[in-house]
């Protein structure tokens, strides 16, 4: 498939993760964070072009990072938003209205394997608006009250862990960004309330969210062995 483009989320502040810097320059074995989701996504050959989502005042770095790597497929660099979706809605701005698949990652899963961008982006047609990739939920799931009272236990048959890239006809992506995106953390839940029909594939244990300093010691670990 061709006229696949790319919108890298990095925009994040990384409350959680603490530091003095964005979460996606935070180092990763010796270079910032952000590098590696980058780099892969430059080599796929599924990939035609690249916008990245910077933090607010960090779009220079980026672009500065994007040349060390001789990231030519870099398109732009825009500033994020207050919200993810904001940030989200800033890229696909970016991307040309005749380009038919927009795939959406965040720099915060950066072991991103070739085969899931494969997997996502040829799950697409047959009347599919989205795709995702995804993992069974391994663990019970309960659902808890405010004072912390177990009030169910829900069956997870059928319960999946949502991961990034996804990848979205145009089109679709487009209209879902339209409406309200308050309070919306995962691009396939717009589509999905827009009335889109989004498929799920088997996503990589490997990409793993980096949240919390532990995360990211994880992922160095896991980076080391491939």
């Amino acid at each position: 498939m061709s006229g696949v483009w790319a919108v890298l989320v990095a925009a994040g502040r990384g409350e959680r993760f603490g530091g003095d810097r964005p979460k996606a320059f935070a180092k990763l074995r010796g270079r910032v964070m952000l590098a590696e989701s980058l780099e892969r996504l430059e080599r796929s050959d599924w990939i035609e072009a690249i916008v990245i989502v910077a933090p607010v005042e960090w779009e220079e770095p980026s672009i500065l990072l994007a040349e060390e790597l001789s990231a030519g497929k870099v398109s732009s660099c825009v500033p994020g938003g207050a919200t993810r979706a904001d940030s989200v809605r800033a890229g696909v701005a970016e991307v040309p209205d005749d380009v038919p698949v927009i795939l959406v990652h965040d720099a915060a899963r950066p072991l991103l394997p070739e085969a899931v961008i494969e997997r996502v982006i040829t799950a697409l047609g047959d009347g599919w608006d989205g795709a995702v990739p995804a993992l069974p939920v391994a663990d019970t799931i309960k659902r808890a009250g405010q004072d912390g009272a177990v009030l169910e236990t829900l069956d997870r048959s059928g319960l999946v862990t949502v991961q990034t890239p996804q990848a979205f006809a145009s089109a679709a992506l487009r209209s879902a960004l339209v409406g309200d995106i308050a309070g919306v953390t995962d691009c396939a839940g717009l589509v999905e309330a827009a009335g889109g029909r989004v498929r799920i594939v088997e996503g990589d244990p490997r990409l793993l969210k980096v949240t919390t300093p532990a995360d990211l010691a994880l992922v160095e670990t896991l980076l080391a062995s491939e």
